[in-house]
């Protein structure tokens, strides 16, 4: 049946969303961050221009991220996002309502759905679809979900981890972890406090983590220069850093991340297990993309890991299909989607 109505895809991610509109595929990418000013409570700026405020504002402008670990923190602020997103891509005058699918994480709870819920149509949705992340990330890899074979996506974003086996449709088994690029980028402050004596900020962190990041130490390690304050005499200093200095501030959390895929390995069916050794594992989310993380999660699991393409829009390509198969009747995804 012939629709007017929109039909948009959300990554509402905790670090970057991401927003496809059917028929035109991705058309914005924006760090999920508002500046509010604290006085008036007006929201000042969205998007790239609220992110470059962090750390830099005055005490009455307060730029924070809506969502933590994957989940909406703050509603209001959330709502404010959202709408700014459907002026941005669909117009200040929205005649005919969206009709929205929103990515959250595979262990989100009921009082969670409702928060994203609502905050989705507070911005001006017609109707709401909501998907797990890793369900979502898998169709927008590619992998056939839909067949009896054991698919395994890890969706690593930047609030959270999701691993996750998926088959028919629906999830067998999952972890959620709270352990993503946010945690990578805090690894990365509290090395180069206490090893190096500088301090950083969280931009810097995520500067160092994308130049030089390296999961693993490398024979022929990448350098790049390091602004921040003295620990001890509380002056700016510059230094070196190093891949290899990267690669140690990070095999904490890396290694939880590893721990988690061997958990759901373990206790995934044997049958299922059987074809994601043959098969791997596939990974997507922005924070797939840290060199030799593929690597690093092959040898330490025995299972081959692949970087899905494009692998920070997996999630939002997966919205745009998810909403084309529910339309065209081809599926339902009835045992993990909520609707208003």
């Amino acid at each position: 049946m012939f629709s007017l109505s929109k039909k948009v895809g959300i990554d509402l991610g905790t670090a970057n969303s991401i927003v496809f509109i059917e028929g035109e595929g991705v058309v914005l990418v924006e760090p999920t961050v508002v500046a509010i000013d604290t006085n008036t409570f007006t929201v000042i700026a969205v998007g790239q221009e609220a992110k470059e405020m962090i750390g830099k504002t005055p005490d009455n402008i307060v730029a924070k991220r809506p969502l933590r670990n994957g989940v909406i923190a703050d509603s209001r602020v959330t709502q404010a996002l959202l709408t700014y997103f459907f002026n941005k891509t669909l117009g200040v005058s929205k005649i005919i309502k969206p009709e929205v699918m929103i990515s959250v994480p595979a262990g989100i709870t009921s009082v969670e759905e409702r928060a994203v819920i609502k905050a989705a149509m507070g911005a001006g949705a017609r109707k709401v679809n909501l998907l797990p992340e890793p369900v979502l990330a898998a169709l927008g890899a590619g992998l056939p979900i839909n067949t009896s074979s054991g698919n395994m996506i890890v969706n690593l974003g930047g609030g959270t981890a999701e691993i996750a086996v998926i088959s028919l449709d629906g999830i067998v088994e999952f972890n959620s972890l709270r352990i993503a690029g946010d945690t990578l980028n805090e690894a990365i402050i509290a090395y180069m406090r206490k090893k190096r004596g500088i301090l950083i900020g969280e931009q810097t962190a995520e500067n160092i983590k994308v130049t030089v990041g390296s999961a693993m130490k490398l024979e022929n390690p990448k350098e790049m220069s390091v602004k921040g304050r003295d620990v001890a005499g509380g002056l700016p200093k510059t230094l070196i850093v190093n891949s290899n200095d990267v690669a140690e501030a990070l095999k904490l959390p890396l290694s939880k991340i590893i721990q988690a895929i061997k958990g759901v390995l373990e206790k995934t069916p044997p049958e299922l297990a059987a074809d994601i050794i043959d098969r791997g594992m596939v990974m997507s989310g922005g924070t797939s993309m840290l060199r030799n993380l593929d690597k690093l999660l092959t040898r330490a699991t025995g299972v081959p890991a692949h970087v899905a393409e494009e692998p920070m829009y997996c999630v939002a390509k997966g919205t745009g299909i998810a909403l084309e198969l529910i339309a065209s009747g081809q599926r339902s995804f009835a045992k993990s989607m909520r609707s208003n």
